[in-house]
Protein backbone atom coordinates (compact mmCIF):
# COMPACT_ATOMS: atom_id res chain seq x y z
CA UNK A 1 0.00 0.00 0.00
CA UNK A 2 1.38 3.20 -0.99
CA UNK A 3 -0.01 7.04 -0.02
CA UNK A 4 -1.77 7.28 -3.27
CA UNK A 5 -3.90 4.22 -2.33
CA UNK A 6 -5.28 6.28 0.59
CA UNK A 7 -5.64 9.76 -0.76
CA UNK A 8 -8.81 12.05 0.32
CA UNK A 9 -9.45 15.37 -1.03
CA UNK A 10 -9.16 17.22 2.08
CA UNK A 11 -10.20 21.04 1.42
CA UNK A 12 -7.33 24.01 1.28
CA UNK A 13 -6.94 27.40 2.23
CA UNK A 14 -4.97 30.29 0.65
CA UNK A 15 -2.63 32.43 2.35
CA UNK A 16 -5.08 35.77 1.81
CA UNK A 17 -7.46 34.11 3.46
CA UNK A 18 -8.44 35.04 7.49
CA UNK A 19 -8.18 33.01 10.77
CA UNK A 20 -11.94 33.15 10.96
CA UNK A 21 -12.17 31.52 7.33
CA UNK A 22 -9.78 28.75 8.55
CA UNK A 23 -11.47 28.33 11.44
CA UNK A 24 -14.92 28.30 10.21
CA UNK A 25 -13.45 25.61 7.85
CA UNK A 26 -12.39 23.35 10.57
CA UNK A 27 -15.33 23.05 12.35
CA UNK A 28 -17.97 23.22 9.95
CA UNK A 29 -16.33 20.25 8.05
CA UNK A 30 -14.68 18.51 11.09
CA UNK A 31 -10.89 18.52 9.55
CA UNK A 32 -8.20 16.85 11.33
CA UNK A 33 -6.07 20.46 10.10
CA UNK A 34 -5.51 22.40 6.73
CA UNK A 35 -2.92 22.67 4.16
CA UNK A 36 -2.15 26.32 3.74
CA UNK A 37 -1.40 26.56 -0.66
CA UNK A 38 0.14 29.31 -2.38
CA UNK A 39 -1.44 30.87 -5.01
CA UNK A 40 -0.17 27.97 -7.44
CA UNK A 41 -2.22 25.65 -5.15
CA UNK A 42 1.57 24.25 -3.66
CA UNK A 43 1.21 23.58 -0.05
CA UNK A 44 3.18 26.41 1.85
CA UNK A 45 2.74 24.89 5.60
CA UNK A 46 0.28 21.68 6.69
CA UNK A 47 -1.14 22.83 10.30
CA UNK A 48 -3.09 20.81 12.95
CA UNK A 49 -6.24 21.86 14.26
CA UNK A 50 -4.09 22.83 17.92
CA UNK A 51 -1.39 24.86 15.38
CA UNK A 52 -4.87 26.80 13.71
CA UNK A 53 -6.01 27.12 17.39
CA UNK A 54 -2.29 28.34 18.56
CA UNK A 55 -3.39 31.34 15.87
CA UNK A 56 -6.71 32.30 17.77
CA UNK A 57 -4.96 32.63 21.14
CA UNK A 58 -3.32 36.05 21.67
CA UNK A 59 0.68 36.13 22.14
CA UNK A 60 0.38 37.27 25.25
CA UNK A 61 -1.19 34.22 26.49
CA UNK A 62 0.98 32.01 24.63
CA UNK A 63 4.42 33.61 26.28
CA UNK A 64 2.77 33.80 29.60
CA UNK A 65 0.03 31.44 30.41
CA UNK A 66 -0.13 32.93 33.75
CA UNK A 67 -1.82 35.90 31.84
CA UNK A 68 -4.61 33.86 31.14
CA UNK A 69 -6.20 34.36 34.42
CA UNK A 70 -6.24 37.80 33.58
CA UNK A 71 -8.76 37.89 30.70
CA UNK A 72 -12.55 37.63 31.65
CA UNK A 73 -15.10 35.60 30.22
CA UNK A 74 -16.41 37.93 28.18
CA UNK A 75 -13.12 38.52 26.23
CA UNK A 76 -11.84 35.14 26.20
CA UNK A 77 -15.18 33.98 25.20
CA UNK A 78 -14.47 36.51 22.05
CA UNK A 79 -10.83 35.57 21.40
CA UNK A 80 -12.02 34.36 17.79
CA UNK A 81 -13.16 38.17 17.02
CA UNK A 82 -10.17 39.77 17.48
CA UNK A 83 -8.23 38.53 14.99
CA UNK A 84 -11.02 39.18 12.62
CA UNK A 85 -9.66 40.29 9.20
CA UNK A 86 -5.79 38.70 10.05
CA UNK A 87 -4.90 36.66 7.25
CA UNK A 88 -2.88 33.18 7.36
CA UNK A 89 0.16 35.06 5.59
CA UNK A 90 0.02 37.70 8.23
CA UNK A 91 0.64 34.67 10.73
CA UNK A 92 2.82 32.52 9.16
CA UNK A 93 6.18 34.62 9.18
CA UNK A 94 8.14 32.24 11.29
CA UNK A 95 9.92 29.93 9.31
CA UNK A 96 8.16 26.59 9.29
CA UNK A 97 9.13 23.63 10.88
CA UNK A 98 9.71 20.64 8.96
CA UNK A 99 6.34 19.24 7.23
CA UNK A 100 4.28 16.59 6.62
CA UNK A 101 4.43 16.37 2.80
CA UNK A 102 5.04 13.02 1.33
CA UNK A 103 4.93 11.73 -2.18
CA UNK A 104 2.69 9.13 -3.84
CA UNK A 105 4.85 6.12 -3.57
CA UNK A 106 5.53 6.54 0.29
CA UNK A 107 4.57 3.09 2.14
CA UNK A 108 2.38 2.89 5.53
CA UNK A 109 5.11 2.80 7.30
CA UNK A 110 7.20 5.23 6.02
CA UNK A 111 3.52 7.50 6.09
CA UNK A 112 3.28 6.02 9.70
CA UNK A 113 6.97 7.49 11.17
CA UNK A 114 6.34 11.06 9.21
CA UNK A 115 3.52 11.61 11.29
CA UNK A 116 4.87 10.68 14.47
CA UNK A 117 8.08 12.75 13.74
CA UNK A 118 6.06 15.84 12.24
CA UNK A 119 3.38 15.62 15.17
CA UNK A 120 0.15 15.57 12.56
CA UNK A 121 -2.63 14.15 12.31
CA UNK A 122 -2.40 13.94 8.40
CA UNK A 123 0.29 14.17 5.68
CA UNK A 124 -0.52 16.10 1.96
CA UNK A 125 0.30 14.11 -0.53
CA UNK A 126 2.34 16.06 -3.43
CA UNK A 127 3.84 15.52 -6.71
CA UNK A 128 6.42 17.73 -8.63
CA UNK A 129 4.97 20.64 -6.26
CA UNK A 130 1.30 19.57 -6.94
CA UNK A 131 -1.37 18.74 -4.25
CA UNK A 132 -2.53 15.15 -5.04
CA UNK A 133 -4.68 15.03 -1.36
CA UNK A 134 -3.88 14.52 2.00
CA UNK A 135 -3.76 11.22 4.11
CA UNK A 136 -5.16 11.26 7.31
CA UNK A 137 -4.24 8.92 10.85
CA UNK A 138 -7.36 7.62 10.63
CA UNK A 139 -7.51 6.10 6.96
CA UNK A 140 -3.67 4.85 7.83
CA UNK A 141 -4.65 3.11 10.93
CA UNK A 142 -7.41 1.35 9.34
CA UNK A 143 -5.87 0.29 6.24
CA UNK A 144 -3.01 -0.99 9.06
CA UNK A 145 -5.48 -2.87 10.91
CA UNK A 146 -7.03 -4.29 7.75
CA UNK A 147 -3.44 -5.66 6.76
Amino acid sequence: MRARDLLIDLPTIDLDSTVVDAVRLLTEQDLPGLIVVDDDGSPVTVLSETEVLRLVVPGYCQVDPVLVRVVDEAHADGILHQTSGRTMRACLSAPPRELPISGPDATALQLAELMMRTQSPFVAVVDEGRLLGALTLKALMRRVLAA
